[in-house]
């Protein structure tokens, strides 16, 4: 009988999913458990990396027996994950000697500081298309072996291996047979030479990484090997690897150069591909790897906003104003506007166009009247105001305007959101009728490299919108917004001091897991 589903390993950053996707790019089945959030000192976010496997697992399997599907009815798992976020483990014990550092983690920032005052910054951009910040993955790396005790002398003699969470499920799914990771995420770590498509020597010691820890780098669609541990799972084809947010721009069909998405998920990426050139950024955005497939590697230019839909779960579990997220919506509506509220989620520093990792949150503009409902909405306006400086910078390296937006992940089901972020735009948005693009565009890959889909071709005639928000906003409205966004913005920057940022990250050394 004919395979009749392709699986999606979805490892976000708050939740791990697993998902079902027919021959006609339907979701068959869904499963997800959210992951225990880390956060051993102000600006440090870990993850517990076992807790990421065994919940992957757990899902995969929750989905699978949802359907009362077998692995013989599996073409191939995709995978995709949170990219930045960095384990270490024991090449012998498989334990990991420390929890996963997140890439929201703002602990190096000191380090980079200093490397950017010795003059590495020009080398690292022209070699990577990234900035030097410790949302990538070498500080956290290079962290990771000066603060465990004993560390850096396992990595010197091999014993020890660095992954990405890619990395770190095909590790798991292969019975410690394969340490690899497919070219978008190898661009995300400071350690690639994106041209060359190959671990670069001087970057490793720049950052005092041994070589022998690194995966080996693969394509974004082929088959690296089977499961082969007793999960249920067994002898499933392993045929995709795509970080996050290239997988969600594979998944809404941007195959051809301009086409552009923003995934609204814990964090919001406005990415564009940029077909067979990287393009260099004028206005501190990054250059990436999209995919490489068939030998042939696509760039992308990216945007990347650090709290999205994060600032909801905030509301939620911090400031505790919704028992549920959903919720959110239905309390920003019960008020016209923000009544001149700007809420800055800079809970973790600021992204692009800024670069600003001390910088921090910032509710301004509280009146006497103002309500639960007043912040609610003005957090969804702080994620759209974000996306709008991402927006506007990329099309100022760029020099074209977009003619729409694609978007996608679980913020894009607020209404409400939509409609503000099609105002402050001015163009019209663009929901597809299946959001979870980020794992379709995994199912995509896997299902390319084994047959379950002919060819690209294939794949993108199954794209369609589901709804269409247009623009309602005066345009001079929405300027005047803007303009005030530019001051609350202005007034959360640079609000932490580096000095005391390098004093909260001193730590024992120790197996901090």
């Amino acid at each position: 009988m004919p395979m009749r589903y392709t699986l999606a390993l979805d490892a976000g950053t708050t939740s791990v999913r697993a998902i079902l996707f027919d021959h006609s790019g339907q979701i068959s089945a869904v499963a997800q458990r959210e992951i225990r959030q880390i956060f051993p000192h102000p600006g440090w976010v870990e993850h517990d990396p076992e807790e990421i496997w065994s919940s992957q697992v757990a899902v995969a399997m929750e989905a699978l027996g949802s359907v009362s599907a077998s692995p013989g009815d599996i073409a191939a798992i995709g995978i995709t994950n949170q990219r930045e976020t960095s384990i270490v483990w024991d090449r012998e014990s498989g334990e990991p000697v420390h929890n996963a550092i997140v890439w929201q983690d703002r602990r190096t920032a000191g380090m980079c500081d200093q490397l950017r005052r010795g003059g590495a910054l020009k080398m690292i951009q022209k070699r990577t298309g990234l900035l030097l910040d410790s949302y990538f993955s070498a500080t956290k790396v290079s962290w990771i072996l000066d603060n465990v005790a004993g560390a850096r002398k396992k990595a010197e003699q091999g014993k020890l291996a660095f992954g990405t969470v890619d990395s770190w499920l095909v590790w798991k799914l292969t019975s410690r047979s394969k340490h690899i990771t497919d070219a978008s995420n190898a661009s995300r770590t400071l350690l690639l030479n994106i041209h060359t498509g190959e671990w670069d020597a001087e970057l490793l010691k720049l950052f005092r990484i041994p070589a022998s820890m690194l995966p080996e780098v693969r394509s974004s669609s082929e088959v690296y090997g089977h499961v082969n541990s007793t999960l249920g799972l067994q002898d499933i084809a392993i045929g995709g690897i795509a970080g996050d947010q290239q997988a969600a721009l594979f998944g809404q069909m941007c195959i051809k150069p301009g086409g552009t998405k923003s995934t609204y998920g814990t964090g919001c990426f406005l990415l564009q591909n940029t077909g067979a050139k990287a393009v260099d950024s004028k206005n501190r955005l990054l250059t990436t790897i999209a995919w490489k497939i068939g030998g042939k590697t696509d760039y992308a230019q990216e945007g990347s906003v650090f709290i999205g839909g994060a600032v909801v779960q905030w509301l939620r579990d911090g400031l505790k104003l919704v028992r549920s997220a959903p919720e959110v919506d239905a309390l920003a509506a019960t008020v016209k506007d923000s009544g001149g509220l700007f809420l800055v989620p800079a809970f973790a520093g600021l992204g692009a166009p800024h670069w600003d990792p001390y910088a921090r949150g910032l509710l301004i503009g509280i009146t006497r009247d103002a309500t639960s409902g007043h912040v609610a909405r003005a957090a969804l306006e702080g994620v759209a105001f974000q996306v709008a400086d991402l927006l506007e910078a990329m099309q100022s390296d760029t020099g074209k305007k977009l003619r729409e937006l694609r978007v996608d992940g679980g913020l894009t089901r607020s209404e409400l959101l939509m409609q503000f972020q099609a105002d402050i735009l001015g163009i019209p948005i663009v929901r597809p009728a299946v959001t979870e693009t980020t794992a379709l565009g995994a199912a995509y890959l896997a299902g390319l490299a084994t047959g379950f889909w002919k060819n690209l071709q294939d794949e993108a005639s199954q794209w369609k919108a589901e709804k269409v928000f247009e623009p309602k906003m005066r345009r001079a409205q929405a300027g005047e917004l803007r303009a005030r966004w530019q001051e609350a913005l202005a007034r959360a920057k640079q609000w932490e001091h580096p000095a005391e940022s390098g004093r909260k990250g001193k730590r024992k050394r120790s197996r901090a897991r």
